[in-house]
């Protein structure tokens, strides 16, 4: 399966919300990971490799730090996928 360089913010949602456990509509724009949806280091660490193993990239630990909502994570993935 070859990966896209254009990232499909629909699939991405589901497989972020996915990996948190939670449905797609809770996972809005606006939502905090860690404060609102319960996100931990064990989970988040869980969604980097997820996230690196979808779409072959690598998340350095100081970067996924950085993530706090969603479109922090479609960016993050924008950024490294070159788009």
């Amino acid at each position: 399966m070859s990966v896209e360089t254009t990232l499909d913010v629909a699939e991405l949602r589901e497989l972020v919300a996915d990996t948190l456990d939670v449905e797609p509509s809770e996972l809005t724009d606006e939502v905090l990971l860690i404060e609102e949806l319960g996100v931990d280091s064990v989970v988040a660490l869980e969604l980097a490799v997820t996230l690196e193993q979808r779409y072959r990239i690598r998340i350095p630990e100081e970067e996924l730090g950085t993530v706090r909502r969603f479109p922090d994570v479609r960016d993050l993935l924008n950024r490294k996928l070159g788009g």
